[in-house]
């Protein structure tokens, strides 16, 4: 009787086992199949929609978008746009935080600031994000945040190897709008030389109208972004360009092996995913984020791109094609056809 029972309770924790084991196939298979388009290639939905909130799908989708990743980084076609140096470019754009072996890939134009301000607390700068003054948080003398090129060759690369890495996107064509509208419209920080030095940069190469007096209009920001010849104008405006480069182009995702990848649309989920995955979500939160603000807003992108040529959207999905394709987002179709 007593051997009954015990075989009785193996078959029943056997029978739990497969069940899990099975959910656990059951949610994989739906998220792959989220993951791919019509003609089977992998491709997220950065609105995160039927992810929210699920703590066994969470993880998943983390780790479809390394998998995604990977699989581009591997694609000989795309090599170009999907690989780079691990430069000092790069290594600038990496802020340290020792305390809690952390390293963030600063993407401007992605809530940047905000991830910055929950680094320099966990520093120890200050004692919580509501302390920390604005002009604070992008002074890199005074934040008490490191850039990993300030270290040794032998200390980047054991914090390389070792620490917990990440950064975050947006749909890359949302951001340059982000992007031109901070730096050439609004401007809401006062820095001069976008509206003094690179615009006029940038007018005197690719505006078509010579007599046009304006500022700089967005048809201009996309002509000089989508020529191939751009970088002699990157040389010229220095470390600004970060706010308009490819995420390849400030954080090497092939070349640095990235722990999680955050998505600017699904960051309500992302956020804490994040802290709690670094081990630090006992110790910090991350900022109240306003409702809508996080949303990927297509007619905005229709408005903008309306009136530009076909010709110079496509030389800047050229450029960005990178981007689109190693963190899931759509071709934009109903802007090139």
């Amino acid at each position: 009787w007593l051997m009954s029972d015990n075989m009785h309770h193996q078959w029943l924790l056997l029978a739990a086992c497969f069940w899990v084991i099975f959910m656990f196939m059951v949610a994989s298979k739906f998220i792959t199949l989220t993951f791919k388009d019509p003609d089977g290639k992998f491709s997220f939905n950065p609105t995160g929609k039927g992810f929210s909130g699920n703590l066994i799908r969470q993880p998943l989708v983390h780790m479809e978008r390394l998998e995604l990743l990977r699989n581009v980084c591997r694609d000989a076609a795309l090599r170009n746009l999907s690989h780079t140096a691990v430069s000092k470019f790069v290594l600038d754009r990496i802020f340290v935080c020792d305390k809690h072996k952390i390293l963030f890939c600063q993407t401007p134009k992605v809530g940047n600031t905000q991830w910055k301000k929950v680094l320099i607390v966990l520093n120890g700068a200050f004692s919580s994000i509501e302390e920390i003054p604005e002009n604070i948080v992008h002074d890199h003398e005074k934040n008490g945040l490191p850039r990993l090129s300030s270290f040794s060759d032998f200390e980047i690369k054991k914090r390389l190897n070792l620490y917990f890495k990440f950064f975050i996107v947006r749909d890359p064509f949302e951001r340059l709008i982000s992007a031109f509208k901070d730096k050439f419209v609004h401007n809401p920080r006062f820095e001069p030389w976008y509206r003094h030095e690179i615009a006029p940069g940038i007018i005197r190469k690719y505006r078509k109208n010579r007599t046009e007096t304006k500022g700089l209009q967005f048809e201009d920001f996309v002509r000089y972004l989508g020529d191939p010849n751009h970088r002699w104008l990157d040389v010229q405006f220095g470390d600004h360009i970060i706010h308009w480069v490819t995420y390849v182009e400030l954080c090497a995702p092939c070349e640095i092996t990235y722990s999680v990848i955050g998505h600017h649309e699904t960051l309500e989920d992302d956020a804490p995913y994040i802290l709690k995955a670094a081990g630090i979500d006992h110790l910090v939160s991350y900022p109240t984020i306003p409702p809508g603000i996080t949303v990927y807003n297509k007619t905005k992108v229709e408005r903008y791109f309306s009136g530009i040529s076909k010709r110079d959207i496509r030389r800047l999905y050229a450029r960005f094609e990178g981007d689109f394709k190693l963190f899931g987002y759509r071709e934009p179709d109903f802007l090139l056809n």
